[in-house]
């Protein structure tokens, strides 16, 4: 299955169905780390993994367990994003350094999916998933919808991260103009029906104990190392500011 196609694939599952979304960032003592969003829609594996494999065909009926990066996809798809805007190549470029990882098996009825990447400062980072939001252009005019195309990952918002070792923040600004565009399209409406019963969780991991965090719903670790968060995707997509907290680092 060539790369585009089995990314495509995938997300039309995590898309049909209630997922849970996992954002991981493992921080180390000079700030560099680790950064992944998980994506797990076993749900639908679990409930209709035998129907979705007649409508998708023999390739959804396979165990996939598959490694590409978007380095590898983007040469694959080179000529399409030399046809993209300025913009939208900027936004496709962001993904350059992750590793995507696929996990499908209908017998354990599991389907997982994880962007990984290593980052030197956690000010590298950004939103995966609004990121991802622009590959639905590398199809071209005129082609058929695509399942990135359904609204996943744009939350009209600009995400940010900063560590100095005293103090963590993650802070989404919203798009104000983007918001009242996103406002009076029809389909904002059947995108919070997909995601009505999904969730969006934040599991941080510091090389400190956590002296305290601005979000009072946040889970400590028994070392008080890591945080874990969990919020309805709804807030991801419609109030991702909602998910903006800062941490204080004990001494």
């Amino acid at each position: 299955m060539k790369l585009y196609k089995l990314l495509s694939f995938s997300f039309l599952i995590a898309t049909l169905t209630s997922c849970t979304v996992t954002e991981n960032m493992y921080v180390n003592d000079n700030g560099n780390g680790k950064f992944s969003v998980d994506i797990d829609g076993s749900s639908l594996m679990a409930m209709a993994g035998d129907q979705l494999g007649d409508q998708m065909g023999a390739d959804a009926k396979k165990n996939i367990d598959s490694t590409f990066t978007f380095k590898q996809l983007f040469e694959e798809k080179k000529d399409s994003i030399a046809k993209l805007s300025p913009e939208s190549q900027k936004e496709l470029k962001k993904l350059e350094n992750y590793t995507v990882n696929t996990k499908m098996n209908g017998e354990k009825k599991e389907f997982l999916m994880a962007f990984s990447t290593d980052f030197k400062n956690v000010n590298e980072l950004h939103d995966v998933l609004q990121s991802l939001s622009a590959l639905q252009k590398l199809e071209g005019a005129g082609s058929p919808a695509t399942p990135f195309g359904n609204g996943l990952g744009n939350n009209n918002s600009n995400l940010s991260y900063s560590y100095d070792g005293k103090k963590f923040t993650r802070k989404a600004l919203i798009d104000k103009q983007k918001l009242a565009e996103k406002a009076k399209d029809s389909s904002a409406d059947m995108s919070k029906m997909i995601f009505a019963s999904s969730s969006y969780t934040i599991k941080y991991h510091f090389p400190k104990k956590v002296k305290k965090v601005s979000n009072p719903s946040a889970l400590f670790s028994e070392d008080r190392k890591t945080i874990t968060i969990q919020y309805p995707f709804t807030d991801y997509m419609e109030n991702p500011d909602k998910l903006n907290f800062d941490v204080e680092f004990e001494k």
